[in-house]
């Protein structure tokens, strides 16, 4: 079992320290790491919940989890698969369940400059929609999903469905990864099989089980008590409070179910949680989708390892696998600036890794063809949410995480840096 020695405890805790008491560092900053028994080798807070603010960050501390909810979407899809009501590879499934896929047209833009849409080459099938193959993207990372928008625009975090569901593609099926709304689909998918709304789904079949309550698309009274302020880093790396108040706001002041009806409960990027909770599903898939604490199973060990499973047409069901092994270089392709820099910073490859080495993609997450530089093993996998929150899994050597901030835009160098440099000392100090 995966254990960390206390001078390795000591020396993450005081890097941790470093970046929220430096100048401009940032604000509040929470690591929790784990063992596959769901036993913290790291449980740490630094700094405060806002800028200015008398309160204390604590683990419990409620955040804004933005695309780290990407990763409980998938386990809810693939627990469908298991249960044969979703297929990965069955386009007709998920045309049948959602039409507007099938009819859907793809943004094209030619050489004078000018927009059109076409009709698609390929059908979408659930396994695109989790890798992000299937042809959508975000209006803050695709130049011409942007101006394909304006002057309306599109704000994927109003919880808006026109914000969300009305996109067209913007590229053919299956030709290209693209990061985008694909996991709002799923979620989608999950509700109309379901009949249930993603956030009681998610509640009777993951966080029931898991035995968490913090964590949800509509935060509690005490969660909103708890709720990290979100912050914006300004062109001159001055670190202030976001003027605006919350991106990700309808949630927070939704009162009761006639506000809630009409908000997206999405599958992209809709969960509030503290970082505590999150770390038991993080623990759940470092054990192969069983629950140490709670005694409970929720994906068979084969959906998350390499064991043979079928569905209907016999497709392997592996999370961590590398589903795009003919885009080796998928996530170095990318746009030279940013098209709303004020959420994302001008695209880089933000883990670093030999550019001779193949990437890899899971079912929804960035997946580790061979070991990292901070001691990841091959095999792992990892994501992030807008706000600058990293998770990632180490099913090999028993370990995984989370690194929780609430700072715009994406892609923060100090954040990035810290978590690249508090996981490296865990490596090192980790014993079996």
């Amino acid at each position: 079992m995966a254990s960390l020695s206390a001078a390795g405890l000591s020396l993450i805790e005081t890097k941790i320290d470093s970046y929220t008491t430096k100048e401009n560092g940032i604000p509040g900053l929470v690591f929790i790491a784990v063992n596959r028994n769901g036993e913290r080798l790291v449980n740490h807070a630094s700094g405060l919940r806002g800028l200015g603010s008398v309160e204390s960050m604590t683990t419990d501390s409620t955040f804004w989890m933005a695309s780290c909810t990407k990763l409980v979407t998938s386990i809810a899809a693939m627990q469908l698969v298991e249960a044969k009501k979703l297929s990965l590879d069955d386009a007709d499934i998920v045309e049948t369940i959602a039409p507007e896929l099938k009819k859907i047209q793809v943004l094209e833009l030619t050489l004078d400059g000018s927009l059109h849409l076409v009709e698609k080459r390929g059908r979408i099938t659930l396994r695109m929609l989790l890798t992000h193959t299937a042809g959508f993207g975000y209006s803050f990372l695709n130049p011409k999903l942007k101006k394909w928008s304006e002057p309306i625009g599109l704000a994927e975090y109003s919880c808006l469905n026109y914000d969300i569901f009305t996109q067209p593609l913007v590229n053919h099926p299956g030709e290209r990864w693209e990061y985008g709304v694909n996991l709002d689909w799923v979620g989608l998918l999950v509700e109309r099989v379901t009949r249930m709304s993603l956030g009681d789904y998610f509640r009777k079949f993951i966080f029931d089980p898991l035995g968490i309550q913090n964590i949800g698309f509509f935060p509690t009274t005490a969660m909103k008590e708890k709720l990290v302020y979100l912050h914006d880093r300004l062109s001159d790396g001055k670190v202030d409070i976001r003027q605006d108040g919350h991106l990700y706001r309808r949630p927070l002041v939704a009162q009761g179910k006639e506000d809630m009806k009409d908000i997206v409960n999405s599958g992209g990027a809709g969960l509030f949680s503290n970082p505590e909770d999150f770390c038991e599903i993080i623990a759940t898939l470092i054990n192969d989708g069983f629950h140490h604490k709670t005694g409970n199973r929720i994906l068979r060990s084969g959906t998350v390892d390499d064991a043979m499973l079928y569905s209907d047409e016999g497709c392997h069901l592996e999370m961590f696998s590398n589903q795009i092994p003919q885009f080796p270089d998928f996530g170095r392709a990318l746009p030279i600036s940013s098209p709303k820099p004020y959420l994302t910073h001008a695209e880089a490859e933000l883990y670093p890794q030999p550019h001779q080495q193949p990437q890899g993609w899971g079912l929804s997450f960035f997946y580790l063809v061979h070991s990292s530089p901070t001691g990841r093993s091959a095999g792992s996998g990892f994501w992030s949410g807008l706000a600058n929150l990293i998770w990632w899994v180490d099913r090999t050597q028993g370990v995984g995480g989370l690194i929780a901030s609430q700072m715009l835009p994406f892609g923060d160098h100090d954040v990035w840096k810290c978590e690249s440099e508090v996981e490296h000392i865990l490596y090192q100090n980790l014993s079996h």
